[in-house]
């Protein structure tokens, strides 16, 4: 029989081996196939075998997914299953609740609720920012155990160099077997404390066959602590070729421990560098007040941010930070947005207007009304949003993963090579040579930085990002940024100013007995339920003029058309023409509606009972930049497109104004949605840019949805990539960042395989016969922790990127 289950934490096709390797291992199952693409695996065994004991068998060789059963009544226990999606959020936006994951995302999103390493590449799994000061944990053991190999070493060190020195004094001390016992004694606090953890992931990488850097390290330096001590041991046992002329046989101690405090040293500088990398969303996490003023009957009470309720009322000071979103009630003043939108120039708020958590009131104080809170801010869904997309993937980095598949037994056969060609070609001694280069192989060719090269640009580059007023869901947004040639945009609120104000009503002459305020009160009620720009023009307009407002029955939207409804037992339609298929129009109505259309002015007419009775006029001013967004877009070789629910006539005046040659009007959300699949099927790769219900489907049909800030939540869930400002610079900027990051990317790439392509034959000893240079196994090791750190150095580089 086969059995199916559900299975989440893989992420690559070295993750999918391993799945099948361990499942197959047990006895009882004749074959285990994994998916990667379904997220399943196929167990075929002649009876069931409970989920907690494959679960179990996953664990036991390392490997941390999760099962589930395909009906969902019964999930393995995995050491992540507490890390559900609600927790991670909690966890991402509380201080104090630690969430760890992978630099090297190895598990993709996977994250930890402990420290610890990845059981897939070794590496020490890091904690989320959570906004608290000091330094990082890991960071300061990893500080207090470089002192540590460095007090060790540096003896070490000395004395492996005392033939060196002048008049060679430690000779005159110690003889050469006593100072190689000191040695040994010295080393042993590096190798089995300050160095062991590297040991320790070598051995679970070969246990697992999960093969990575670790491999390499404890192969190679293992290698050389266990013949030293062996050589210490029983020097009897060696030829003469391996003794010096003291009769002693050559130890390399002071390699070990250099190679091992060299490594250590790379990992502390990657702590610190990652701790840097994360510093946009730790600035993020500080602008979180720890507490707020609430207004009550009795006066003001300072209470705890977590204490704020929905509809509280809070006053907020001169100078004070906006503790959630919310609406000002009382008073007004100037609000600086820019940590969020990354826009400098404060903006004037007064009462209606909306505040978010974390921005910073200007001089004035006002109280606001609390609608948003904890998790559900803006500040809050930032912070989320940037923690996912830092430990998402980008699709270039499938390139790394197949390399790195195929990478470690390749070097450890160059390695097993290198030694076989010195033993039967080398100079005398020639198994010393042999010996020392092949873990000079092992050495320097380590994958680290291949690893990192991807995820640490993702990271530096989503918190540029966040900075700048572009939140991006994950690293495939972008990558796909960076390959755009076509935008396709909305015209209401993307290249408008999506603010429109209703001009005038224009009803036929007779009106069919209803006066503009009756039909004001109508079409204001009907639309108090809609949540369209162009609704809330008209029920601003209505409370304007003091209307009164009715209670709605049987109220519809059309998407793309319009509503309707009953308004005091009348049949009320507001909407476009294709809303008014079924109303009978009057004669010459058409005319007047194009006038108005010809001045770039939205019209919708208004039906009472199935008779057009009249229209309103609503303008929606162009935004001042989106001209100059449109030629910076057509500069950088990006074709744009207007796609708009309006009709011709306005459409035509709006892409006349901001030069557009390629638009289409009267689009409902299927016509966005079909166009956008017939550019795609050409070979393009779209972006979609939208605020609207109407747009969601384009957005996530597209290949980069982006949704501006001031959009509905509809279309912000649909998109990639959200605008928190309405400025359409936003574009430009998202643009640049994509660009840049996947610069950053190839450029990291290009580091970390230059070193490997040009460091593995070099330490091979193919300089040797030319130039008669060889690289020791500690130039090696410092060679290793120089690519990683250029990596990371490079990476830090996007912190200082403009992307205007």
């Amino acid at each position: 029989m086969i059995y199916t289950y559900k299975i989440s934490g893989m992420s690559c096709m070295g993750c999918k081996a391993n799945t099948e390797k361990a499942i197959n291992s047990m006895p009882e199952i004749k074959m285990a196939t994994a998916s990667l693409e379904e997220g399943t695996l196929e167990v075929e065994s002649t009876d069931k075998i409970p989920l907690s004991i494959l679960q179990e068998q996953l664990i036991k060789e390392g490997l941390h997914y999760t099962l589930v059963d395909p009906n969902g009544t019964e999930k393995g226990d995995s050491c992540c299953d507490s890390n559900s999606e609600k927790n991670e959020s909690q966890k991402a936006t509380e201080p104090g609740n630690g969430v760890f994951y992978c630099p090297m995302q190895c598990e993709g999103d996977k994250t930890y609720d402990k420290p610890g390493s990845c059981p897939v590449c070794g590496m020490d799994i890091v904690e989320q920012p959570n906004g608290e000061e000091g330094e990082d944990t890991s960071y300061l053991k990893l500080l207090y155990k470089m002192k540590v190999s460095l007090l060790f070493t540096i003896p070490i060190f000395i004395i492996a160099m005392g033939d060196l020195i002048p008049g060679q004094p430690l000779a005159n001390i110690f003889s050469q077997l006593t100072w190689n016992w000191i040695q040994l004694l010295l080393s042993l606090p590096v190798v089995f404390y300050a160095g062991w953890m590297f040991f320790n992931r070598a051995y679970l990488s070969i246990k697992t066959w999960n093969l990575n850097m670790f491999t390499l390290i404890g192969i190679g330096s293992g290698a050389a602590f266990l013949f030293s001590v062996f050589a210490l041991l029983f020097p009897n046992q060696f030829p003469d070729e391996f003794r010096s002329e003291s009769g002693t046989v050559f130890v390399y101690f002071e390699a070990v421990t250099v190679i091992l405090t060299l490594v250590l040293l790379g990992h502390l500088m990657e702590a610190g560098a990652h701790s840097k990398t994360s510093g946009a969303i730790k600035e993020l996490l500080k602008l979180v007040p720890d507490e707020a003023t609430l207004v009550t009957l009795k006066g003001d009470q300072i209470i705890s941010i977590k204490e704020i309720k929905k509809w509280d009322l809070l006053r907020v000071k001169p100078g004070g930070k906006i503790p959630v979103d919310g609406k000002i009630s009382e008073g007004n003043s100037y609000v600086d947005e820019s940590m969020i939108t990354g826009e400098p120039i404060p903006l004037n708020k007064s009462i209606g207007d909306k505040v978010s958590a974390g921005t910073i009131n200007g001089t004035g104080t006002f109280v606001m009304v609390a609608e948003k809170v904890g998790s559900e801010t803006l500040l809050s869904l930032i912070i989320d949003m940037v923690n996912k997309a830092s430990r998402s993937r980008a699709p270039i980095q499938k390139l790394a993963d197949k390399i790195a598949v195929y990478f470690v037994p390749t070097v450890v056969l160059v390695s097993i090579i290198t030694f076989f060609v010195w033993f039967l070609f080398g100079p005398s001694p020639a198994v010393v040579f042999a010996f020392v280069n092949a873990i000079a192989v092992l050495i320097i060719a380590c994958p680290c930085a291949l690893g990192l090269a991807t995820p640490m640009s993702v990271m530096v580059g989503v918190g540029k990002g966040a900075q700048n007023g572009i939140l991006v869901k994950n690293a495939e947004a972008l990558e796909a940024l960076s390959k755009i040639d076509v935008l396709v945009t909305d015209k209401t609120g993307t290249l408008t100013q999506g603010k429109p104000l209703l001009e005038k009503i224009i009803l036929e002459p007779s009106g069919h007995g209803f006066k503009e305020s009756d039909i004001l009160e109508f079409i204001a009620s009907l639309n108090q339920n809609s949540e369209h720009p162009l609704a809330q023009a008209v029920v601003n307009y209505a409370k304007g003029k003091n209307s009164l407002f009715y209670e709605v029955f049987e109220f519809e939207t059309n998407v793309g058309k319009g509503v309707k409804g009953i308004v005091k037992d009348n049949k009320i339609s507001i909407g476009n023409k294709a809303m008014m298929s079924e109303s009978n129009f009057p004669f010459g109505i058409e005319n007047k509606v194009v006038k108005e259309q010809e001045l770039g002015k939205v019209v919708s007419y208004v039906s009472v009972n199935s008779e057009v009775v009249g229209f309103v006029v609503i303008s929606d001013l162009i935004k001042e930049n989106s001209r100059s967004t449109i030629l910076k877009l057509k500069e950088k070789g990006v074709e744009v497109i207007m796609l708009t629910g309006d009709n011709k006539n306005t459409a035509k005046y709006v892409a006349a104004e901001l030069g557009l040659s390629n638009f289409e009007a009267e689009c409902l959300p299927e016509d966005k949605l079909n166009i956008i699949k017939k550019l795609q099927s050409q070979g393009k790769v779209i972006a979609m840019a939208g605020d609207g219900i109407n747009d969601a489907p384009a957005l996530a049909q597209s290949d980069v949805g982006i949704a501006m800030g001031a959009g509905t939540d509809v279309a912000i869930e649909s998109s990639s990539v959200t605008l928190v400002s309405e400025d359409l610079m936003g574009i430009i900027k998202a643009k640049n960042l994509g660009d840049e990051v996947m610069g950053n990317i190839k450029q990291n790439l290009f580091f970390a395989f230059i070193y490997n392509v040009v460091g593995v034959p070099v330490a091979a000893g193919i300089l040797f016969p030319i130039f008669g240079l060889l690289l020791s196994p500690m130039i090696a090791a410092a060679a290793m922790s120089f690519s990683s750190v250029s990596v990371i150095l490079n990476s830090l580089r996007l912190r200082n990127l403009s992307l205007s």
